[in-house]
């Protein structure tokens, strides 16, 4: 990365300035090239052999790179939609950062000179466009990213590994509540049920409408052969959120199943309205658009799915199924 700056970057900060010449080599073809990628979250090192990332990657590489040439960083969260996705079986709140470049302060004999700032994000701007955004520490960030591997690591059924991420993000941020929600499930998922109620109780205390935490801590009592407890909370939870994440995509599958195709393509379109920006409901009602012949409505489908998907392999995958679409309906 050092070498990069020294060969791509610094033959342009006379020209440009540190933040044009940074911005360029991030956003110009024949530069670093990056690839929006969500398998991993990333560390910046990472994220730059493989150029590619996930919003929180890209904006860690992108903030070391903006530090060694001298820039001052700060971090935004951006208020987004709700947006939910899910791994084997686990479900995952996603949320959006994007990192603000600005010159060190310049003392003059009128005072300290400021240099306009530029915000660079990872996402197409009609994407966060009106969006509000807060701007949050370093700590927080880097309590994102911990949090992110222990998610990712639990998803692939590394507990143990997750529990020591979970842990650091919380020593790096204790207020970050996202980090306690992730540990609660780490607890749940190695059998400690006892400390999972604790942890997602903790979290409700703080925040007693914080849905997140309810519903978890409904399934830790349930898996505790606790029914009446859970029913309390399920009840609670249901009153602040009737239609959960999944819902209308749930009940879709299951009409599926049962080759109620009609119904089916019924339930995922209202689980779009809701999040349009998920591509494994846009692949599923492509499925059910084929099973009920729509052949165009299935490939405007498809696209969507590959237009939204947020790693290569699953890009990859959605070629390949246009692809066979495309050769049938030729011949």
């Amino acid at each position: 990365m050092t070498r990069y700056l020294q060969n791509e970057v610094s033959p342009q900060l006379l020209k440009k300035g540190a933040q044009r010449a940074l911005f360029d080599a991030l956003s110009a073809k024949n530069q670093i090239q990056l690839e929006y990628d969500a398998e991993m979250t990333r560390n910046a090192a990472q994220a730059f052999q493989a150029r590619s990332g996930n919003c929180l990657s890209l904006v860690l590489m992108t903030a070391s790179l903006a530090k060694e040439l001298g820039l001052n960083v700060q971090y935004q969260n951006v208020m987004l939609s709700e947006s939910w996705s899910r791994t084997n079986e686990m479900y995952f709140s996603s949320g959006h950062v994007n990192i603000v470049l600005g010159k060190r302060p310049i003392l003059s004999q009128y005072g300290n000179e400021y240099n306009p700032s530029m915000i660079i994000d990872f996402l197409p701007p009609s994407e966060i466009r009106g969006q509000r955004s807060e701007i949050i520490g370093e700590q927080t960030v880097i309590a994102m990213y911990l949090n992110n591997r222990a998610a990712e690591l639990m998803a692939q059924h590394q507990v143990n590994d997750a529990y020591w991420f979970a842990r650091e993000a919380l020593q790096a941020d204790p207020h970050f509540l996202v980090a306690y929600n992730t540990l609660g499930v780490v607890y749940r998922q190695h059998g400690d049920l006892a400390l999972a109620e604790s942890v997602f109780k903790q979290i409700l205390a703080q925040e007693p409408d914080n849905t997140m935490a309810l519903s978890n801590l409904v399934e830790t009592l349930r898996k505790a052969d606790r029914p009446q407890d859970a029913l309390t909370y399920a009840s609670r939870l249901e009153k602040l959120q009737p239609y959960p994440p999944f819902y209308f995509f749930n009940r879709g599958l299951a009409a599926m199943e049962k080759r109620d195709f009609k119904e089916a393509k019924t339930l995922f379109k209202k689980e779009i309205t809701r999040d349009p920006n998920y591509d494994e409901f846009h692949l599923w009602l492509a499925l059910a658009h084929l099973n009920l012949g729509e052949m165009p409505e299935a490939t405007d489908e498809l696209i969507l799915a590959k237009d939204n998907s947020t790693t290569r392999k699953s890009r990859d995958l959605y070629l390949s199924k246009l692809e066979k679409i495309r050769t049938s309906s030729t011949h």
